[in-house]
């Protein structure tokens, strides 16, 4: 965190070479939750880098609490996604099947779809903040308390809202797997 703190202290100061650093290490998180969110690769491209973009534009305002860096940007992503879909006027996009499989072979391909569309299925029955909660936990790989910070809740209620979103989410493929059954 120490070195993270120096970085974005350096940054703030113009440093070029100190926001490359900071982008380095998390661009791939960051984008990893804006295509997630959006469904299409080449879009997700676009807003990652409007969020760096942003990022670089108001890194000076930025205030050190002790709060992860990350936290930050992933507020920005947040914001910069839901300008994105009110832009596009959609609520449920199709996951992008590129990012689910390297696989040539085709059953397991089909089954993979399969399994991807379920699941898609299943989150659209969670709340916004619950499927917010599943994004950032496991698609971002963010710990409860960066979660938490980028929300702006406490970590109980991300905790709860976990929670929730996973029993819900076994309920649903549960039912769907009975129904193909």
């Amino acid at each position: 965190m120490q070195n993270e703190e120096s970085l974005v202290r350096r940054a703030q100061q113009h440093d070029h070479e100190a926001f490359a650093q900071l982008y380095e290490e998390h661009f791939d998180k960051i984008y990893r939750y804006v295509t997630l969110k959006i469904g299409n690769e080449t879009e997700a491209e676009d807003v990652t880098q409007q969020v760096f973009l942003n990022a670089l534009q108001s890194i000076p305002s930025f205030k050190w609490k002790g709060i992860p860096f990350s936290a930050w940007l992933f507020r920005i992503a947040h914001n910069q996604v839901v300008d994105y879909l009110r832009k596009k006027k959609r609520i449920a996009v199709p996951l992008d099947e590129s990012l689910a499989s390297n696989d040539n072979n085709p059953q397991s391909v089909a089954e993979h779809k399969l399994d991807i569309e379920q699941l898609l299925l299943a989150t659209r029955q969670l709340t916004e903040a619950q499927r917010e909660v599943i994004s950032l936990r496991f698609t971002s790989e963010l710990s409860i308390a960066q979660v938490a910070k980028v929300m702006s809740k406490s970590q109980g209620a991300v905790k709860a809202l976990q929670h929730s979103a996973i029993v819900a989410l076994r309920k649903a493929l549960s039912v769907a797997e009975n129904e193909n059954k």
